[in-house]
């Protein structure tokens, strides 16, 4: 079964009813030398999609021998949701769910992981196989994230929601690398990851001074925004995220698998493809909510000053960003970027009222429907109770019959048609206000890094090194 770039494999069978033996715990000591160390998956079954096993697959492809790969709940689990091509079940208990219990899975089959895991992506096993995997003398290591992120005020509490509802919280990475010496390139696919930049400082701290060694990271999004992907669809051409277009400009080819012509990717001239030039293809060409960002990004906002002289660095992928986001967006200057940005967010502010607002009707007629039919069967919304079944088998046809000329529930089904439309509103613009952020972005890089090369001295050195561990030649 095919699993790379084109993959539109679909559930077509019920699964087996368990899989094993589970062997969840880490080996006691990680192949070594250890090149590279994957941890992702989600934290239940009803986050871990088929997308991130996809996404992990292609980097296992892309990165080559010499890594590790923690994932979900481990070698044997059975636990990778996948959309269902056609709808199954019961109907009747397909409303009830919607209308009482509203949750993401029910329209997607589980099944065995295709990938071959050391060991679970728990908290406990992700800390430990870092530790020893910085612990190894090397080269540069990667370490690749994919999931689900978690959002943290301040960013250091964010991180990467794992196996066993866990989570690898920034701080506690920062811990890790604070006691190694090896250098790393964190390279992190999931929304709020951004936040992971914050380990350019001790303890994860601006506070604290700048790391001990170099580590250094590219984001998928910047640590206070959603990114795309997380899809249970398993159609790769129906897929947006940061990882298709990153892992697949590694290889030389755009988000379908298909060759680009070299000068697209090498944009440097040195003939081959950096992991920073792969994330500036990933931020010209994505047409998802994100916004990528990298450690070297958020040394600049804590380093360079606002304003002096400035001058220009060398910065091949800024300047790639720059021309092809301008082309795009028809947005040549960064003062008409920034000015098209403020309307995009002015115009999202005010469809998110309306959300707001077309959700607020929506739960209203919720209660309105809810009590009609609890009114006359009280246990509809619960399942697990002993009376659920007996009052379904007994009365389905009048339970069918009141929903079908219920006016309340035809109300709370146009309120769901209402915030459904109200939410692609959202969906469109936050794209659209991703694409000119990248650009405004990216416009402020380069007269950050111009100031502060003109200033020099020990922070602009520290930048041009992250800028050489984010391009891998370290």
């Amino acid at each position: 079964m095919e699993t790379g770039a084109g993959s539109t494999e679909h559930a077509s069978q019920r699964p087996p009813l368990a899989v094993g033996p589970l062997r969840p715990g880490l080996p006691a000591q990680l192949p070594s030398p250890l090149r590279w160390l994957a941890i992702g998956g989600g934290a239940t079954p009803e986050s871990n999609q088929v997308s991130i096993e996809q996404d992990l697959l292609l980097a296992q492809e892309v990165f080559g021998t010499g890594g590790a790969l923690l994932f979900a709940g481990g070698p044997g689990s059975h636990g990778v949701q996948v959309e269902d091509a056609e709808p199954r079940g019961d109907p009747l208990l397909a409303t009830l769910a919607e209308l009482f219990a509203p949750r993401g899975g029910r329209a997607a089959t589980y099944r065995p992981t295709q990938s071959s895991p050391i060991a679970a992506a728990t908290r406990s096993n992700a800390l430990e196989a870092v530790k020893q995997a910085v612990g190894q003398p090397g080269p540069l290591l990667r370490l690749y994230l994919a999931g689900h992120g978690e959002r943290g005020d301040p960013p250091r509490e964010g991180g990467l929601s794992l196996w066993g509802q866990t989570s690898l919280r920034v701080a506690e990475l920062a811990e890790v690398l604070d006691a190694a010496e090896r250098p790393v390139q964190v390279v992190a696919t999931s929304c709020f990851s951004g936040a992971f930049a914050e380990l350019v400082f001790k303890d994860a701290e601006q506070a604290a001074g700048p790391a001990p060694t170099i580590r250094c990271g590219l984001f998928a999004a910047t640590a206070e925004r959603e990114a795309s992907g997380c899809d249970p669809n398993p159609d790769r051409a129906a897929q947006e995220g940061y990882a298709l277009h990153f892992l697949n400009a590694l290889r030389g080819r755009d988000r379908e698998g298909k060759p680009l012509p070299p000068a697209q990717l090498d944009l440097d001239g040195d003939g081959a493809i950096s992991p920073l030039e792969a994330h500036a293809r990933a931020r010209i060409a994505g047409q998802g909510i994100d916004v990528p960002t990298t450690t070297s990004e958020r040394w600049l906002v804590a380093n360079a000053p606002t304003r002096g002289r400035s001058s220009p660095p060398a910065l091949p992928e800024e300047d790639a960003v720059i021309a092809g986001l301008s082309a795009a967006l028809g947005q040549a200057r960064e003062g008409e970027a920034a000015a098209e940005l403020e309307r995009v967010l002015k115009d999202m502010s005010s469809a998110y009222e309306r959300l707001d607002a077309a959700s607020g009707r929506e739960d209203e007629a919720y209660r309105a429907a809810g009590g009609e039919l609890l009114a006359r069967f009280p246990v509809l919304d619960d399942p697990w109770h002993p009376d659920f079944a007996p009052t379904l088998a007994a009365h389905r046809a009048e339970i069918e019959a009141l929903i079908g000329e219920s006016a309340s529930y035809a109300a709370f089904r146009a309120a769901q048609a209402e915030v459904a439309a109200a939410q692609a509103d959202v969906a469109e613009l936050l794209a659209r206000s991703a694409r000119l952020e990248r650009l405004v972005r990216a416009f402020r890089v380069r007269s950050l890094a111009g100031r502060l090369k003109a200033r020099g001295g020990k922070a602009w050195a520290r930048y041009e090194a992250l800028l050489a561990c984010e391009r891998g030649q370290i």
